[in-house]
């Protein structure tokens, strides 16, 4: 296969069968054969591949959540973390496609973490279908998509960004939406949906550990202190601290230390 030009089609599609089908495909090819050389540039996409079907719009102009109960509150918060998984999809692929040099075991793990949220955003499809809605029906924003091209020139703090700090923080939220969702459960919906979000809790996990796994191994090869180097990387590119939502436990088990994550600002660790 012309494996970057095929990943290039997946980053490109809005259609979750075509991204599946690459995906698929591109791991099949890279576990039996030697990392692909392409001379050719990776592109620094302009727009999203969902913004053929979703509208985009500001963070600040998404719609308010409210009660769980409400089949358009509920729609609102599946289309939401949908929306997650879809770009999640791409970030992975993408980690993929432009970052060339890596070592093959990285584009393995990548292509897998791919294979995951696909299967994590058909999860939640599904529950959109049975609440008469489908994705792309509620606006969006490109935040995510906007993070990763800035980061598109350092493999080294797209690891730092992606997984350690948005995944991260996915880790932080899930099992407090999951607490909320529990006064709702006589909804056999919300009990679908709480399943869905252990599911992509625990393999989210996983993601964040690959995350941080090559996060410390590029920073081992430009010798640098893998703490000292995400913290200067959290300032450059303005993002919060957020310490005092810390999902200790499931951070630590993503590979995050308690010094790590009491310089970071947790409050304690253990």
């Amino acid at each position: 296969m012309d494996f970057y030009a095929q990943l290039e089609l997946a980053l490109l599609s809005a259609n979750i069968n075509t991204k599946e089908l690459i995906v698929n495909e591109a791991l099949e090819h890279l576990r039996s054969n030697d990392a692909p050389y392409d001379s050719r540039a990776p592109i620094v996409f302009e727009k999203p591949s969902y913004a053929s079907i979703c509208q985009i719009v500001s963070p600040k102009d998404l719609p308010k959540r409210g009660d769980f109960a409400t089949k358009e509150a509920l729609g609102a918060l599946v289309h939401s973390i949908a929306h997650i998984e879809f770009s999640a999809i791409d970030l992975a692929i993408d980690a993929v496609y432009r970052f060339r040099e890596m070592p093959k075991a990285y584009r393995i793990d990548w292509l897998i973490v791919a294979q995951d949220e696909i299967r994590h955003f058909k999860m939640l499809e599904g529950l959109l279908q049975q609440l008469d809605l489908s994705y792309g029906d509620i606006v969006v924003h490109q935040g995510l998509f906007e993070m990763s091209m800035k980061s598109s020139g350092s493999a080294l703090e797209r690891m730092a960004i992606i997984p350690r700090y948005f995944e991260a923080t996915g880790l932080d939220v899930n099992p407090k939406i999951i607490k909320k969702l529990e006064a709702h459960k006589k909804n056999p919906l919300i009990v679908e949906l709480m399943n869905a979000l252990d599911i992509i809790y625990e393999e989210e996990i996983e993601h964040v550990s690959k995350g941080d796994r090559w996060f410390k191994y590029l920073c081992q090869e430009e010798g640098s202190d893998f703490q000292e180097r995400f913290l200067a990387i959290i300032k450059k590119y303005n993002l919060k601290s957020r310490a005092e939502q810390f999902n200790i436990k499931g951070r630590k088990e993503a590979g995050f230390s308690c010094q790590e994550l009491l310089s970071l600002g947790a409050k304690k660790c253990s």
